[in-house]
């Protein structure tokens, strides 16, 4: 054998008891699984510590960093050795061969994604046009494996150029996006992903292109899924409030594709609970059909940095859109400048604004990244207690703060979902047979988001700390649940002949570290970065990928090519539950 892991509490992925034992591998698969005789040429004690299969995390955007980090740090620590990428319409290919749409792409993948521009421009030299190429340049580079969605803007802006981001497309135009997508699908491509969602801007302002699509394009790029086995739909919607055109628009691309579809994500909020059932509504609604829907529900409450620099979220405000497109010292000056103050205060005060449900209550916002010396005590504090301090209202404090360190301020909304009922909430939900444990965009919203260590604070907290899951059962819903939605062939359990893909962990001690701000990206960016607590080992292919949050070197992990690596999962039926 290859590598034995012996002496481990097996928790297989089946969402059985655990058991004691050994596994034997051999050729990057799982060989035998209990008691093995002989020796391996290399053998690890996992004594004390639980063997899980390797987390699947089914919504990352990966699909940049790919070019800079060969180990897709820090999910590889968190025990993630499968990740879904290309998810929202936002990927890297195909492209068209213009340079103005390459340039496109990279900026509005920086815009609605979080990734620094700088970081971009420097580490992405996009060399390709066809998905083939794109996937082809990143087989065999990597730590983990990794599957790649086509996305709808790619798609939109390769064929209709600057037009996507305008005009309807014409039959011509649906054609040529379909023949590209079915091409994409040939190649590897592991499906057809999509946003519709207001928050989705560019960095002028504008929609992306999928924004400007009409139904009847959606349908025909889902229906080109039902050719090509092993592939998936993905989909935003990003409002606070689903209504019928929503499901209908789900459980239509479904059926049009014959495909199951997940969209992204079910936020908790226990004083909303009429909010949670609408979005819930949406599996229902696709069951009565014969279509199949999933909601991605993340594993702890989400806490949002927002900033002046990338304005996600803000843009949804109204008038505050017109900063979007000036560049950096435009925007200190207008934030500096009384009228225009005064045009953001009326939109932060608009019936629009509070009703959109995405407004934070301003004096409880949490200050972050203040460095002048005379802004430094109010790091970690709330926006409200600098105002009192300035005898000033909190909007006219925000934006002095902004202008005062030339944009350098973040600030992030108490998390809405932090107490116990809430808790017993997503608990619930992990279970429910409409959702599916993810959202955890990794990749994306690098100074932004919390919710890239999903598995390791689905164990810390949701299992360890409040019992919402058992071990088994938590393991169950990021391994061979989401490798049975997805037809991930072969990944998601712990049996002879599946891949070798584990983690080895101390049940004790499993948790995320703390997050904070990490400056390692290129360019010398910075992006929010956790250590896995309590994680001994990842394992991909048999090959020891990660020990205790260092990587080794060694780049076992492939990119996963639909029909070859996945297969059809039908709709109309339950997924799990």
């Amino acid at each position: 054998m290859d590598r034995i892991i012996r002496n481990g509490r097996i928790v297989d992925g089946s969402g059985g008891a655990s058991f004691s034992g050994d596994i034997a591998i051999r050729g990057g698969k799982i060989a035998q699984v209990g008691k093995v005789d002989g020796r391996g040429a290399e053998e690890i004690d996992a004594a004390g510590a639980v063997v899980a299969p390797g987390f699947i995390d089914v919504h990352t955007h990966f699909d940049a960093q790919v070019f800079w980090d060969q180990t897709l740090s820090p999910s590889i620590y968190h025990g993630v050795t499968t990740a879904l990428a290309g998810n929202c319409g936002f990927t890297l290919a195909p492209l068209s061969g213009r340079q103005e749409d390459t340039d496109y792409l990279l900026r509005m993948l920086s815009r609605v994604e979080g990734m620094p521009l700088v970081t971009l421009q420097e580490a992405v030299k996009p060399d390709w046009r066809s998905f083939a190429e794109y996937l082809d340049k990143i087989d065999g580079t990597l730590a983990i494996n990794t599957a790649f969605m086509v996305g709808h803007s790619a798609l939109r802006r390769a064929v209709m150029g600057e037009r996507a981001l305008t005009d309807k497309a014409s039959a011509k135009d649906i054609e040529s996006m379909t023949a590209l997508l079915e091409l994409s699908l040939r190649q590897g491509g592991t499906g057809f992903s999509t946003t519709v969602s207001p928050t989705h801007s560019d960095y002028e302002g504008r929609p992306v292109p999928s924004r400007v699509a009409e139904r009847e394009e959606l349908l025909a790029l889902a229906a080109v899924l039902r050719g090509h086995p092993g592939t998936w739909l993905e989909l935003v919607f990003g409002v606070s409030e689903m209504k019928e055109e929503h499901y209908a628009l789900a459980s239509d691309m479904s059926l049009s594709a014959q495909r199951p579809i997940n969209w992204n994500a079910v936020q908790i909020n226990s004083s909303k609970p009429e909010l949670l059932e609408m979005k819930l509504k949406a599996g229902d609604y696709a069951h009565q059909r014969g279509a199949t829907t999933i909601a991605l529900v993340p594993a702890a409450p989400m806490i949002v940095l927002l900033n002046f620099v990338n304005m996600f979220v803000l843009d949804t405000i109204p008038n505050w859109s017109q900063l979007v497109p000036m560049s950096m010292p435009d925007r200190v000056r207008a934030l500096a400048d009384p009228d225009f103050r005064a045009q953001l205060i009326q939109g932060a005060e608009s019936p629009e604004a509070k009703q959109g449900g995405r407004l934070p209550n301003w004096d409880r916002v949490m200050l972050e990244g203040l460095s002048l010396p005379d802004n430094l005590q109010w790091n970690g504090k709330p926006l409200g207690a600098v105002a009192a301090s300035r005898q000033r209202s909190s909007l006219e404090t925000l934006f002095d703060l902004a202008v005062e360190e030339d944009l350098g301020v973040s600030f992030s909304m108490p998390a809405e979902s932090v107490d116990e009922k809430s808790w017993q909430l997503r608990g619930e939900l992990w279970r429910d047979r409409r959702c599916l444990i993810g959202g955890s965009d990794a990749g994306a919203h690098l100074d932004m988001l919390n919710s890239f260590a999903f598995s390791t604070q689905l164990l810390g907290e949701g299992v360890r700390r409040r019992g919402l899951l058992s071990l088994e059962e938590a393991v169950h819903r990021i391994t061979a649940l989401p490798a049975k939605c997805f037809g991930l062939r072969g990944r998601g359990s712990i049996a002879p002949g599946m891949a070798a893909d584990l983690v080895i962990f101390d049940p004790e001690t499993v948790d995320c570290g703390p997050i904070a701000m990490r400056n390692d990206l290129p360019g010398g960016e910075k992006r929010l970065y956790a250590d896995a607590m309590g994680v001994a080992q990842v394992i991909v292919a048999g090959e020891v990928v990660a020990n205790d949050n260092r990587a080794t070197g060694r780049y076992p992990g492939r990119v996963l090519r639909s029909g070859r690596d996945t297969e059809t999962v039908p709709i109309g039926t339950w997924l799990h539950g």
